[in-house]
């Protein structure tokens, strides 16, 4: 959907296409709204806070309409004996989805591939000292954690790293208004970025961003018929 008619969308949800009073509604607000709007309907998304309790993956429409923020890296590792760990994830990180780990050992040089279980940072040194849940090379298993914007693998020292495929959920590209100031940085953007969702979730996050707009506004009666709008859809 081009920019043009969102912006004219979402006026004409707030009734302000040929407004002059004090609530006239800047570019620069809709594009704030827009992105805010689509950060909080993606959450809402993958955890499964919407009308039909689905969360990432448990339906066909979560999968048709989250896919396309699904991405792909390869993370370079380092060793620190008993954990290898990554480098600073991706900038445009937003969820984990899964990583795919294969490691190797003096017994068995081929690689192959092992999983890894993301557990609670507090709970690892128990679970490295449990015989049934520590890093176990012949049972292809380990565990992980996320610690500073990075992730560790744990390995007691049994086993090698040698490659992690990292696969992730990336932040939702904000849309950009051609000659209107970025909100986010305050300089003018020198291009026109569209929303890269499919037309009917740019539809939803029109309402969303409707609501955000009424209620900085105290449009109380916008506010109620956006979001339950927002919500009825999704």
């Amino acid at each position: 959907m081009l920019n043009l008619t969102l912006k004219l969308k979402i006026k004409q949800r707030l009734n302000k296409l040929d407004s002059q009073d004090y609530d006239n509604i800047e570019d620069w607000q809709i594009v704030e709204a827009f992105n805010k709007a689509q950060v909080s309907w993606c959450r809402r998304q993958l955890v499964g806070t919407n009308i039909q309790k689905q969360g990432d993956e448990q339906s066909k429409r979560r999968i048709s309409d989250l896919q396309i923020l699904l991405k792909h890296q390869i993370l370079t590792m380092s060793n620190h004996q008993t954990y290898y760990e990554s480098v600073i994830l991706p900038g445009d990180y937003f969820e984990f989805k899964r990583i795919q780990l294969m490691a190797s050992s003096e017994c068995c040089t081929d690689p192959k591939p092992m999983i890894a279980y993301l557990v609670e940072e507090a709970n690892i040194d128990l679970l490295l000292r449990d015989d049934l849940k520590n890093p176990n090379f012949e049972w292809g298993e380990t565990v992980m954690t996320f610690l500073g914007n990075m992730i560790r693998v744990y390995t007691n020292g049994l086993f090698t790293v040698n490659s992690v495929d990292f696969y992730y959920y990336r932040q939702p590209t904000y849309i950009q208004f051609l000659g209107i100031s970025n909100p986010y940085t305050g300089i003018a953007s020198t291009v026109d970025v569209i929303c890269e969702f499919k037309d009917d979730i740019v539809e939803v996050l029109i309402d969303e961003a409707a609501a955000i707009i009424a209620g900085d506004i105290e449009s109380f009666n916008q506010f109620q018929r956006e979001k339950e709008s927002a919500e009825k859809d999704t």
